[in-house]
Formats: structure tokens, C-alpha cells, sequence
């Protein structure tokens, strides 16, 4: 799951940690390593020993957290913040008082980077939770919260300067300054296309943020950002807060499945896995039944929305919201969602009469099938059919082994190697945590990912992966590092084995790395397009395309091996493991057609013309198939209103454009450096590009990375298409000869052809090479 935060640059050295550097010799010091028959390199057994502390060090000086010195106290983030808002009134001053030309939009960019460093510090500051203070050691992210594009500017661009005129996206002089860049037609003609981009970017983001209302209007727009980002805050913790029920009025057979407090049962989840149906049944009604709070919270936030799309100019949330995607617009979108229910239909159906079928032969006293059965009941069959027993996976899994194929993987495809690297003393907030250095076989350290990856208290259950600092070309020619961090939950290392990862899991890495490399090769001269700040409904692709890596033999043969005996992992175990994932595929893929629908109706035309559970309930029973169940409310748990509203669709729509590139791409061979390189007219205009880029006389190694090429499709308006993209012979969705992406923003996608590549092509023909 992609949340697109931005923080900005923060001051982290671009130090080259790598063999033959300094900096890597005494990695692993310290740290004993548990007796396992296979061997790995430094990044598997970084991730397959338990940390035992950090290197003593009585007199060292406390980096910071990311490395920024301030943060090595609770006050430094209110130091951050004043130095952030005294260098933009400085970025406001210049950039108003220069004429218009290319410096224009450097400032600009400069000026988000500025504050993108610390606005998100702010947030992050306040969902966390300080242990021991005054040092931030134990810092964890509690509660992190992913806000959407446009309440993350809220912040970045208006909350930093409450009451102030430098407030941003709302601030007429700095808007007047970029407007004569873009009314000038002969200044526009002179910038390259890139640069153009990026003004029309940031001027997209002063219209949508109202900058052409009065004074009045404006104020009223501040306003409302504000409160939909603390609205926005309250729901997504209440999507988590567990329900309780008096424990006499459950089956006391059941305690057992559930946390038990004096006289109340806790329910924190729906149990989905339970094998007991009344299990799932109980965690369902009572988990997901209504609170009140919860549900004025959310009626609110959808209010509050569509009334700061109607004062800057759009008749609906989700006309604001999807302006600049490749959908364009609501219509689409829907139109998208009805034409693949419409082809999903009829292979949902005989889903439901398999799960039903597999229900009445073990429960044939209540055979009926209901919204908690689908996920039980599906995995049933695969085991069934495919002796898929994750317990047979897990010893293959270990987390120190799959990150060793993520490093295998990345070396043959792309140059890129992982190192495990010792964070200084203050410089994460838990011990656990890992950081990784990204390196390139010729362009050096590319950046920095942090790995978060354990399980503990407090933590978010979601997986996600978000960005601490975007990539930028500096004024001095230097390149500014990305930095960002991976989240997940896994279980820890026990006394005889290292974490062990299910199938599932495994899926889960390589998808979340995916963003993380995204971010890491997405190199571009302003940080406002850099990595995975492309268009929402595109941004999954290369995590998803991550995930048929993941599932192909010949990838998983690299690293699959048993922690303790080092046999690699059987290809007919793979084989079963691909071939049970087509099982109750339809009824996946409706399921998350219903919940993308849902978000459409519900940042649509308002007032509603109901209640939003009622809304739940008539759009459930037309394109999911199954019951509503009274007096529950599945909306309130929905957490990706906040951050995917109005764009739930984007992971649709981007495994469709992944399992594109990956049929034409990689299934013949899934390290085929070749399909990385771009050739001909709009490869030479790609190595131009990256000269600009990268610095000169940078090698333009970036052409060979598919992610790079995939943000500049998405994000610059100029026919620049890497082998992999050029070559695909797809309709009108991409053209051979580099004009998708005008047609796109001319809003004429065959969107018959992209249903059709979602259904087929992912959900019924998803094709594993050499099974």
C-alpha cells in the first residue's frame, strides 16, 4: 500500500556505504548470528538475526532521528518547523521579486521541499508515541496516518502558516508569479518539457486550492482543509478501535477466540480465518456494528469534502480529486467499475456456488452464505485442492532468505544491490528497525530505505510504505537522496528460528518494495514528480508487477531455501502455490469492485440521498452479490477513505497496466535487463533527459530501470517510452508510436479494452512462466 507523504529533504549526508567504501567494515559487529545451514549476504542476515543492541557507545552524539539533528529531542520538531518557515518566507520573497523564466519553477520546487521536510515531521510528531523522554529512542509510529494528496498539502501549504500571508497554495503574489511563467507563450516554448510540467503541476495545485475566490472564500477554504485533516485523523482511528460485548451474551465456547476483560469480550478484528463459522459471525455483527461517533465522523469528513470541491469550482469531491489521474474523471471511473462487474458477473456466481458448495458439505446445518464466509471458505478449497498448508511454505520463507531474493532480483534486473547498514545512535525509533542502503553498480548510493517491518504494541496493522525525503537535482549540482520508510507487521524471530514468512507475506514484501524501489529510481530534477508522486491510479504498478515476480519459479528458486536444512524450495510447491491463487479469483476482484464503487458514490453528488449505510447496503447487494447484514456498518472500518478517497479504483486499474508489462516484458524471462532499456527516438531522448537529471556527464543508467520510465509516462506530458512500454501492441491504451499519453489526458481510454485486460488478463489468465 502506497500513502504518499512528503517529507522533504532532511540533511541527511549521502555518505557511499558499500564494499570497498568506508562504512561497511564492521557491519554485523555486535550482532550474533544464529547457526543456520545456509549462508547469506550481509542483507539476508541482517533481517534473519534479533538485534542485541547497539554498538556501545558511552560518547557519541545523538544523530537525530532520519539523521536530523533537531529531532534528537521532542523539541526539535518545533525547531524544524521555524527553520522551514523562515527559509520559505525567504524561497516567497525571491521567487516574487525575480522575472519568470526556468529559476521560476526551481524555487517552487525548492520552496514544497522546504516545507515537505517538516510538514509531515509535524504529523508524524503527533501520531507517535514518545516513551523515556526527553530522548525519542522508543519512538514508534503508533498511529500513522495516511492522509490523502490533498490534506497533505493542506498541511505543507496552509496549516504550517495559520493566519499568516505566506500561506501557499492560497498566496495571490506567489500565484501571480508563476501565472506570467505560463502566460507567456515564448518563456513556455523555452522550457523543456519536464520543467513545463512541473509549473503546470503547481499551478493545478493553487486552482484546486481556490486561489481564484475572493479573500473571503480563500479563508473559508483554509478553514476547511483543517478540519477535514482532523476529521480525517479521528475516522481512520476509529477504523481500528476494537468493539467490546458483555461476555455472558456470547457462547462461552468462543472466549477462548477473542481477548476476554472482567465481564466483556474485546473484538478487534472480523477473524476472518476462524474455522468456526459462529466465531466469524460474532467477530463480524459485533466488530463492525455502529458508532455513532464513528459514523458522524465520516458523514462529516464526506460533507466537508464535497463543500470544499464545490467553493473551488468542481461539482463533486471526486471531479477534484481525480483531476490529473488517468481516469480524469468520476464518469470513467464508473464506467471502468460497471463494464468489469458486468464481466466478472457470471465467474463471481459460480465462486459463490463453489464457497457455498464448500459450506454445506462441513456446516450442512447452516449452509446459507454470508459476508464473513467468503475468505474461510476460499482458502478451504486452495487447501484442498492444492495442499497449500502455509505451514509447509514457512520454513522456505525466512525473512532473511526473501530479502536475499529481493537483492538477487535487483542485482540481474536492474544493478541494484541492498546493504544493511548501522543506524547511528538516535537515528531510528525502535531497535528492530533496519536500514538499508540502495546502490547502483555505477551511479553509487541511490538512496535509503528504512525497514520496519516487526510486529509491537501500538504499531499500525497496516502495511504500507511512505516517503521521508523526495530526490531532487540541487542548486550546487548535488542530487538529494531519497530516503523512505517500509512498514509491516511481522512476527518476530523466535529462540529457534528466524521470522518466518507465509506465502501471503512473502507476496507482501516484494509488493511493498516495489513502492520502495519506485521511489528510490524515480530520479527526476524536481522532488514535486519525483518516485512514486505520480497519479494515484498508476502508482501501484510497479508494486503489483512485484508481486508476479514474486509468484514465478524462477525468481523464487533463487531464495526459497529451508532455514535449516538449506533444501530449495520444490517447483511443484510453487506451481501448487500459483495455481490455488486462481481459485475464487472473480470473487476477489468483485469484492474490491463493490469497495471502489462505494467510494465513488460516497464523494459523489451531495447531500446523499441516504444514509450511508444504506448506501453500503443497496450498492453491496448489486455488485458484491451477497447479503447486507442489519446493524453493521463495514464503512466505518473502510480506512482508505482517507487516504485513496475517490481513488479506491487505482489498484484495478494499475494490475491491469502491470500485468501489461509483464506479458510483454518479463514472462519469458523475469530478469531481462533488455526490457529495461529504452532504444531508438525515445531512448536517445530519454538518455538526454537524464543527463539534465542526474548532473552532467552522469552515466544515464536510469534508462534501464522500467520503474523511471514508468513515472516519466505517467507524470510528463512528452512522448518519452522505454522499450517495454513502446513495444506493446494494447489497443488504445498504449501506442506504439508514444502518443498514449496525450490521448490519455485527452480523456479517449478505450476503457472496454482496459476491463477487459483487468479480468482476463489478471484475474483468469494470470500466467506463471514454466509451471
Amino acid at each position: 500500500m502506497l500513502y504518499a507523504w512528503r517529507l522533504g529533504g532532511l540533511g541527511l549526508r549521502a555518505a557511499a556505504l558499500w564494499p570497498g567504501r568506508a562504512g561497511l567494515g564492521g557491519l554485523g559487529a555486535g550482532i550474533r548470528a544464529r547457526e543456520v545451514s545456509t549462508s547469506w549476504s550481509s542483507v539476508g542476515a541482517a533481517f534473519n538475526v534479533k538485534p542485541q543492541g547497539r554498538r556501545l557507545d558511552l560518547f557519541g552524539e545523538r544523530r537525530g532521528l532520519f539523521g536530523v539533528p533537531e529531532l534528537s529531542a521532542p523539541e526539535g520538531f518545533q525547531i524544524a518547523q521555524e527553520n522551514a518557515l523562515r527559509k520559505a518566507d525567504l524561497l516567497v520573497e525571491r521567487v516574487c521579486s525575480l522575472p519568470p523564466g526556468p529559476q521560476t519553477v526551481l524555487i517552487f520546487d525548492e520552496l514544497s521541499d522546504s516545507l515537505c521536510r517538516v510538514a509531515d515531521l509535524i504529523l508524524v510528531r503527533h501520531q507517535t508515541l514518545v516513551r523515556g523522554l526527553p530522548g525519542l529512542t522508543e519512538l514508534t509510529f503508533s498511529a500513522y496516518l495516511p492522509f490523502s494528496d490533498e490534506e497533505r498539502k493542506a498541511v505543507r501549504g496552509e496549516v504550517m502558516y495559520p493566519g499568516s500571508p505566506s500561506q501557499l497554495n492560497t498566496n495571490v503574489e506567489l500565484y501571480q508569479s508563476l501565472q506570467k511563467l505560463l502566460a507567456d507563450k515564448k518563456l513556455v516554448d523555452s522550457l523543456d518539457p519536464e520543467t513545463r510540467r512541473v509549473a503546470e503541476l503547481f499551478m493545478f495545485d493553487f486552482e484546486i486550492s481556490g486561489i481564484h475566490l475572493d479573500e473571503e472564500k480563500r479563508k473559508r477554504a483554509v478553514d476547511l482543509n483543517v478540519k477535514i485533516l482532523d476529521l480525517s485523523n479521528t475516522f481512520l482511528m476509529g477504523t481500528n478501535f476494537p468493539n467490546k460485548i458483555e461476555k455472558h451474551l456470547l457462547p462461552e465456547h468462543i472466549h477462548r477466540n477473542f481477548v476476554v476483560t472482567g465481564s466483556h469480550v474485546i473484538i478487534d478484528g472480523l477473524h476472518a480465518e476462524a474455522p468456526d463459522d459462529l466465531v466469524r459471525e460474532a467477530a463480524y455483527k459485533i466488530f463492525l456494528y455502529p458508532n455513532v461517533g464513528q459514523l458522524k465522523c465520516l458523514e462529516e469528513l464526506l460533507s466537508n469534502r464535497d463543500l470544499l470541491a464545490k467553493l473551488v469550482g468542481y461539482s463533486t469531491y471526486s471531479h477534484r480529486a481525480l483531476q490529473g489521474t488517468i481516469a480524469k474523471n468520476p464518469e470513467t471511473v464508473m464506467q471502468f467499475l460497471e463494464k468489469l462487474s458486468d464481466r466478472l458477473s457470471e465467474r463471481t456466481i459460480k465462486d459463490f456456488e463453489m464457497i457455498r458448495g464448500m459450506k454445506m458439505k462441513l456446516n450442512p446445518q447452516n449452509s446459507e452464505l454470508m459476508p464473513w464466509d467468503p475468505p474461510y471458505y476460499s482458502g478451504v478449497i486452495r487447501a484442498e485442492r492444492y495442499n497449500i498448508e502455509p505451514s509447509l511454505y514457512c520454513p522456505f520463507f525466512s525473512l532473511g532468505a526473501c530479502m536475499e531474493g529481493l537483492n538477487i532480483l535487483f542485482t540481474k534486473l536492474l544493478g541494484i544491490t541492498l546493504y544493511a547498514e548501522q543506524p547511528a545512535k538516535g537515528e531510528v525509533w525502535c531497535e528492530d528497525v533496519r536500514k538499508l542502503a540502495v546502490v547502483h553498480e555505477s551511479e553509487g548510493l541511490l538512496g535509503y530505505i528504512y525497514c520496519d517491518f516487526f510486529q509491537r504494541a501500538d504499531k499500525p496493522h497496516q502495511d504500507c510504505h511512505f516517503t521521508i525525503r523526495g530526490g531532487r537535482l540541487k542548486e550546487d549540482g548535488e542530487y538529494q537522496l531519497p530516503v523512505v520508510v517500509l512498514m509491516l507487521n511481522l512476527p518476530h524471530s523466535s529462540r529457534n528460528s528466524p521470522t518466518l514468512l507465509t506465502p501471503g507475506m512473502m507476496e507482501n514484501l516484494f509488493h511493498e518494495m516495489g513502492h520502495a524501489m519506485h521511489s528510490m529510481l524515480g530520479r527526476t530534477r524536481y522532488q514535486h514528480v519525483t518516485g512514486t508522486r505520480c497519479p494515484t491510479d498508476f502508482a501501484e504498478v510497479p508494486s503489483i508487477l512485484m508481486e508476479y515476480f514474486a509468484n514465478d519459479y524462477r525468481v523464487v528458486t533463487q531464495f526459497a531455501r529451508h532455514y535449516q536444512t538449506g533444501q530449495s524450495l520444490p517447483k511443484n510447491m510453487v506451481s501448487r502455490l500459483c495455481e490455488s491463487k486462481k481459485v475464487c479469483a472473480a470473487a476477489d476482484m468483485q469484492l474490491q469492485v463493490f469497495y471502489a464503487t462505494l467510494d465513488q458514490i460516497y464523494h459523489g453528488k451531495h447531500p446523499l440521498r441516504t444514509s450511508t449505510t444504506d448506501i453500503l447496503r443497496e450498492t453491496q447487494e448489486k455488485f458484491y452479490g451477497l447479503p447486507y447484514v442489519p446493524n453493521t456498518a463495514w464503512q466505518l472500518r473502510f480506512s482508505h477513505l482517507v487516504g485513496y478517497g475517490a481513488k479506491y479504483y487505482s489498484y484495478l486499474m494499475s494490475r491491469a497496466v502491470a500485468s501489461m508489462v509483464w506479458k510483454e516484458c518479463f514472462q519469458q524471462d523475469p530478469f531481462n535487463r533488455v526490457s529495461c532499456l529504452p532504444t531508438g527516438r525515445q531512448g536517445s531522448a530519454i538518455a538526454g533527459r537524464c543527463s539534465h537529471t542526474a548532473g552532467a556527464g552522469s552515466p544515464c543508467s536510469w534508462c534501464k530501470v522500467c520503474f523511471r520510465s514508468a513515472l516519466l509516462l505517467m507524470t510528463l506530458s512528452v512522448p518519452l517510452f522505454p522499450t517495454w512500454i513502446r513495444t506493446l501492441k494494447l489497443s488504445s491504451w498504449i501506442l506504439s508510436d508514444g502518443s498514449t499519453l496525450a490521448l490519455l489526458n485527452q480523456g479517449r481510454v478505450d476503457m472496454n479494452f482496459v476491463v477487459n485486460a483487468t479480468a482476463v488478463n489478471t484475474c483468469f489468465g494470470f500466467q506463471y512462466s514454466l509451471l
